[in-house]
């Protein structure tokens, strides 16, 4: 994809014109009220600047897995009460997302206001990119923005099909997050680092060998860590190993080899004899690693190198924690990398491009979020780009 050619909302003519935007507003709701508006927030710059241009706005989205029917659960209402709230003027919403009241609430629309529609996966068109759907949402609306890259792998009528139909853009959201990903893939400064961390590589095979063509140094953590140094010979107890990898695990470090890229395992970590929290721990190297032992994070030792390597370089990808930080104290070492990634951000020695929901999660926990060159709330899509794969909903827009 030459994504030099994405169209932009920048010049493009809205005053009086119905405006369909895909975003992604799945968020956490509990008892009808909306618990992390995190999603929200970042849309409502697109929805503000086509608002204030006088564009009639008509939102679409999906939420959670409906599989074609209505559940009371799974409604966008309380997203369209929370994005008033936000927004500070009504978000006005239609109980259904095709048909007669819905084309009556888009005639209604004024210059200025918007429209939320109910949740697409309610109609089994949606999921199956099925024609008459992508039509029935194409007649009401005469320009198309996909804001929601997070829904982008997903070749869906909403996500696909709408952009084949309709004058289409990559709404702002959309392009932050191919632009970020651009940086530490395609544009980096050097030298580069991606920091990978998660249970299996079964999981990641296809993101680490992509990868490790595109950065100077590959650090690898948590669980499948464990993987590696089986592969390599290294006893790992009881710990989450993937044994049926092991060829997989070499051969990814001996490609490592042959691009020039430097894989970095842990060589110490943190052992217990279960995995509960506060349970008795303590640092050893891999040499020392008992047959009943759990590896749980990467070692101090590990962790300090692991930022040498972070000081010396420019640009930052992270993928995945290091241990289980979820349960303490076994995240210190992810907490104390993202630390100083944190801060050589905000001194402006780094680039720090991070996703999926585990990293975020961690990023959160340590408090660093905010000091991040730009976070992914992207998930599946974010981790496929890394992958190398070509997304549907960005592909149809150029």
């Amino acid at each position: 994809m030459n994504l030099d050619n994405l169209p932009t909302l920048k010049g493009a003519n809205v005053t009086g014109k119905r405006v369909l935007v895909r975003a992604d507003l799945n968020v956490p709701v509990l008892d009808g009220k909306v618990r992390d508006s995190t999603r929200l927030k970042r849309l409502l710059p697109c929805l503000k600047t086509l608002s204030a241009n006088g564009a009639r706005v008509i939102i679409l989205s999906h939420f959670g897995r409906p599989k074609g029917q209505y559940d009371p659960k799974m409604s966008l209402k309380a997203i369209a009460d929370e994005l008033t709230r936000l927004f500070g003027k009504p978000v006005q919403f239609v109980s259904d997302c095709t048909g007669p009241s819905v084309k009556q609430a888009v005639k209604r629309l004024h210059e200025g206001s918007i429209l939320l529609l109910e949740n697409l996966r309610f109609n089994t068109g949606e999921e199956e990119n099925n024609p008459h759907f992508v039509e029935a949402l194409a007649q009401l609306g005469d320009i198309y923005v996909n804001n929601a890259f997070s829904a982008a792998h997903r070749a869906h009528a909403s996500t696909e099909g709408l952009a084949h139909k309709l004058p289409k853009y990559a709404g702002p959201l959309m392009l932050e997050e191919i632009n970020a990903l651009r940086i530490a893939l395609d544009k980096p400064q050097r030298p580069t680092v991606a920091i990978v961390g998660g249970s299996k590589i079964s999981n990641k095979i296809h993101l680490l060998t992509n990868i490790l063509r595109k950065v100077d140094n590959l650090i690898i953590g948590g669980g499948m860590a464990n993987t590696f140094l089986l592969a390599k010979g290294f006893n790992v107890g009881v710990s989450l190993a993937e044994l049926n990898l092991k060829n997989i695990a070499l051969e990814i470090l001996s490609n490592a080899e042959s691009f020039g890229c430097r894989v970095v395992l842990p060589i110490d970590v943190v052992i217990a004899k279960s995995f509960e929290a506060s349970t008795a721990h303590r640092d050893v190297s891999i040499n020392s690693i008992g047959d009943d032992d759990i590896i749980l994070d990467v070692g101090p030792q590990s962790v300090k190198y692991m930022k040498e390597i972070l000081k010396n370089s420019r640009t930052l990808l992270w993928n995945g924690p290091l241990g289980a930080f979820e349960i303490d104290p076994f995240g210190a070492g992810t907490f104390e990398l993202a630390q100083v990634a944190a801060d050589l951000t905000k001194a402006g020695y780094l680039n720090t491009i991070a996703g999926g929901g585990d990293t975020v999660a961690a990023l959160n926990k340590a408090g660093v979020t905010s000091d991040f060159t730009y976070v992914s709330t992207a998930g599946g899509a974010f981790l496929e780009w890394l992958e190398g794969r070509e997304l549907p909903g960005v592909a149809a827009l150029i």
